[in-house]
C-alpha cells in the first residue's frame, strides 16, 4: 500500500485523461511533494511573450487572459488508507466544491492516479535523476496580509507558493472573473505565485512559475535565531528587492532546506 513517504520528490505529469474522453498531454505540470506539505503547478502550451514584463502593473489584458487559464495549488497532502486527498489551501484557481481525492498505484513504472468524485485519469512519472533528499517543508503566513505561503524541498528541487492578498469571490471561474473585471482588477486577481525552480551553484533560482517575470529570479531566505521568521527578497524581476516577512505555521522533515547561508523566499 502506498504511503505519502513513497511520494516524496518531484513528479511529472504526461497525461490526463477526463470522463468525457477529452485529454491533455501538453501542459507541462510539476507536483513536489514534502513529508506531507506539497506544491503544484500547471501550465499549458502556447503561453504568450512576457518580454519587458517586470512585474505585475506591466501586465497586458491579453497577459492576465491567458494566466486566468493556468492552474496551480499548495497545501498538504493527507492518507485515509484508500484515498489520497490534496487539501488545497492555496488554489490558483477559484475554489472547486468537490474535494481534489483520488486512488494511487503504480503500473508499468507510472504511477496512475484515478479521481474519487470524478473519475480522471492521470499519468504521473518521477524524476529519477535527482535524489529526493533532504525533504522538509514550511507553511507560512505572512506578517504584513496574513497571506498563505509554502515552501517545499526535495533534493535539488524547490516549489514556493505565495496565495494572492485578496481572495477571489465565489461563484465565478478565474477566466470569467478576470474577462469581467477592469485590468487593474484582473492584475491582482492573478497576482498568486507558484514557483518551481532547482538549486544549484547560483542559488535557488526559479525556473517557470505562474507568475512568468519571476522566471530567473533567485529566492533569498534568512531566519531569525528561533527560526519563527522568514525574510527575504520576493521582488518582481531578477535582482529586485522587495522584502516580504513571514511566520512559519508549521515545519517538517530535514530544515537543512533553510540553510541561511544560501536563500529562499
Amino acid at each position: 500500500m502506498l504511503t505519502i513517504g513513497d511520494l516524496q520528490g518531484l513528479w511529472r505529469r504526461s497525461l490526463i485523461v477526463w470522463p468525457d474522453g477529452c485529454r491533455d498531454d501538453t501542459t507541462t505540470v510539476s507536483w513536489l511533494q514534502g513529508p506531507s506539505l506539497y506544491a503544484d503547478l500547471r501550465v499549458p502550451a502556447h503561453r504568450p511573450d512576457f518580454e519587458g514584463v517586470t512585474e505585475r502593473d506591466g501586465l497586458t489584458r491579453e497577459h492576465v487572459t491567458w494566466l486566468a487559464t493556468q492552474e496551480g495549488f499548495s497545501g498538504e497532502l493527507i492518507n485515509d488508507g484508500e484515498f489520497f486527498k490534496w487539501q488545497r489551501r492555496i488554489d490558483y484557481r477559484s475554489k472547486s466544491a468537490s474535494a481534489d481525492a483520488g486512488r494511487l498505484w503504480f503500473e508499468d513504472g507510472r504511477l496512475i492516479e484515478e479521481g474519487r468524485d470524478s473519475p480522471y485519469i492521470e499519468h504521473w512519472h518521477r524524476d529519477q535523476q535527482q535524489p529526493n533528499a533532504p525533504c522538509g517543508a514550511f507553511q507560512l503566513s505572512e506578517l504584513k496580509t496574513g497571506a498563505a505561503g509554502f515552501l517545499v524541498r526535495a533534493g535539488s528541487f524547490f516549489m514556493y507558493a505565495r496565495d494572492r492578498a485578496v481572495p477571489l469571490p465565489p461563484g465565478a471561474t478565474l477566466v470569467h472573473l478576470v474577462a469581467m473585471a477592469s485590468l487593474e482588477q484582473a492584475q491582482a486577481m492573478v497576482d498568486c505565485e507558484l514557483s518551481f525552480g532547482r538549486i544549484g551553484p547560483s542559488g535557488w533560482l526559479i525556473e517557470i512559475s505562474s507568475l512568468p517575470y519571476r522566471e530567473g529570479a533567485s529566492l533569498q531566505l534568512k531566519t531569525t535565531a528561533n527560526r519563527t521568521r522568514l525574510i527575504g527578497s520576493d521582488g518582481s524581476a531578477p535582482g529586485s528587492q522587495h522584502p516580504r516577512a513571514w511566520a512559519i505555521l508549521k515545519s517538517q522533515g530535514d530544515m537543512a532546506l533553510a540553510n541561511t547561508d544560501t536563500a529562499l523566499l
